[in-house]
């Protein structure tokens, strides 16, 4: 599978059919709960007002992040529960997801910072896109992060 085989969409809460919404919260358990061994509150409460970035392969998601606008987790727009299917690891769709959801918030709220709350183990990776570690630290169910900032050319 290559990113060119992956067919993008992007969705308010309201425009999710029920399998979309399924499909988006199953994939998040398999990885965020099961995977990782985690159990917290995944829904809480911003999918409503989230706009939704989805990638399909052979008609299953396999790529998803969570786009959010100024205001609702940060001051800043914000991109959140980064996933990509366990199946197609390693084949730089993670990279291809992440470059899509920065775009998209440039798209839909203006150039302008976002920030994220990111596992630590992944700071690199969020490093190869811009984002800047803005040194605020944390624990949160039982796994390490820190806030990561990534700022618009020329800002």
């Amino acid at each position: 599978m290559t990113t060119s085989d992956i067919a993008w969409s992007l969705s308010a809460f309201d425009q999710l059919t029920g399998h979309d919404l399924y499909a988006l919260l199953q994939l998040r358990a398999q990885v965020f709960v099961v995977e990782q061994a985690c159990a917290f509150q995944d829904l809480d409460g911003a999918d409503t007002v989230a706009c939704h970035l989805q990638g399909h392969a052979d008609r299953r998601l396999v790529a998803y992040a969570r786009c959010l606008g100024p205001g609702v987790k940060y001051t800043e727009a914000s991109i959140g529960r980064v996933v990509t299917h366990p199946d197609v690891r390693a084949s730089g769709l993670g990279h291809h997801l992440i470059q899509r959801a920065i775009t998209t918030v440039g798209d839909l709220w203006g150039a302008q910072a976002i920030r994220i709350g990111a596992q630590a183990r992944l700071r690199a990776f969020y490093e190869r896109h811009g984002f800047v570690d803005a040194g605020k630290a944390y624990v949160e169910d039982g796994i390490d992060h820190l806030e990561m900032v990534w700022q618009p050319q020329g800002h």
